[in-house]
């Protein structure tokens, strides 16, 4: 189509580092940090705590491009970390880590916002996976924006994996949206009508020496503050890469179709945030078990029937994209159940075959270690 963004990626991703003999997680010690930036440069950096490491690609063409940016990384953090005995997990919380135990960055970004956000910042013992999608003009960024928060529940039901916090069950399939809640700017974006109207409701934030930039707007979904992008927040860290790319692949084709709506004078449901937010608490609190409410027929839609609906509207797009194989894997995730499901099920099992609590949290430990390196 005429004038169509190339809708290039960047996904970044946060890891734990733990010890995979213990299951504890472990700071990253500064000579793991020079070996990582040795090799992989402004790719690789450290995160608000000691024990987390940060990832981003450079920008990819496509969905393929992504998987191998995204595999090389994975692969390189495992190598480094295995050497100083360590292994990267990729998970949203810790199934028992204490945060009261942790230490932040010592960074001029991290102390500020230590300083700012008080004992709120001291509980980010959570990882997450944002995906950029390259979208130039300014007022359809703004657009897209106002139609994908649809989207954004389905996409942190698919990517729940913390339904632990502090060795307990917390009854949620994602623990890491409450503790994100704590800080301010969070949670779904709100409704703008202009990229004008965008740029007015930042200044008045950083006029006021509130925030520096629009960096510290941390909503589910948002401009990004760098690059001309849609950044996607709200999903869990995925265990599995494979997951992380059918989640990328996703979104890229979600908003390509939403972009070719809009071409023909079409838009997609548009429910205020009052609605929008039931289902993002659904997502929270039940994962992919529970279903989702299509607002329009007034019922709870189960996750495969959302699937298949979804696949349908996207298929031209992913056609477009050479993306199929990637989203397709959508149907796989909701066979397999969201990683909190599996995590809860090894854990059962775990007990039921004899094993202490602390035993089974050991053992989830182990599978999410395994679960980083497989399709590496």
């Amino acid at each position: 189509m005429a004038d169509e963004p190339e809708f290039s990626l960047g996904v970044e991703e946060e890891y734990l580092l733990v010890d995979p003999e213990t299951g504890d997680v472990r700071e990253a010690p500064d000579a793991l940090m020079a070996a990582c930036k040795a090799e992989l440069a402004d790719q690789v950096g450290p995160e608000f705590l000691r024990c987390q490491i940060e990832i981003g690609t450079p920008v990819a063409a496509n969905v393929r491009a992504a998987r191998d940016d995204l595999a090389r990384l994975r692969g390189s953090i495992a190598r480094h970390a295995a050497e100083f005995g360590l292994a990267p997990i990729s998970v949203a919380c810790h199934p028992v880590a204490d945060w009261r135990s942790q230490d932040h960055t010592d960074k001029d970004r991290y102390n500020q916002i230590s300083q700012e956000m008080g004992g709120v910042s001291r509980r980010m013992l959570i990882c997450g996976m944002h995906v950029h999608v390259g979208i130039p003009d300014q007022d359809m960024r703004i657009d897209l924006m106002n139609q994908f928060s649809w989207f954004l529940p389905h996409l942190l039901a698919l990517s729940a994996s913390s339904p632990f916090w502090l060795g307990e069950e917390t009854l949620l399939a994602s623990y890491r949206t409450t503790v994100f809640a704590g800080y301010p700017r969070t949670g779904l974006p709100p409704r703008l009508g202009s990229w004008a109207e965008y740029e007015r409701s930042v200044a008045a934030l950083t006029e006021t020496g509130i925030i520096g930039d629009a960096s510290k707007i941390w909503w589910d979904l948002r401009p990004s503050a760098r690059f001309p992008t849609l950044e996607t927040r709200i999903c869990d860290a995925c265990p599995r890469l494979g997951d992380t790319i059918t989640l990328v692949a996703l979104v890229q084709a979600t908003l390509r179709m939403l972009w070719r709506l809009s071409r023909q004078n079409l838009r997609w449901r548009q429910y205020d945030n009052f609605l929008l937010g039931e289902n993002r608490w659904r997502a929270t609190r039940y994962g992919l078990t529970e279903g989702l409410i299509d607002f329009g027929t007034r019922r709870i839609i189960p996750f495969d029937e959302i699937a298949e609906a979804w696949l349908a509207a996207i298929a031209e797009d992913a056609d477009a994209l050479d993306s199929q194989p990637a989203v397709a894997g959508l149907r796989d995730m909701i066979a397999r159940g969201s990683a909190a499901e599996q995590q809860r099920a090894l854990y059962a099992a775990a007990i039921a075959a004899g094993a202490t609590p602390q035993e089974a949290f050991r053992g989830i430990v182990a599978w999410l270690v395994e679960e980083f390196r497989r399709g590496l």
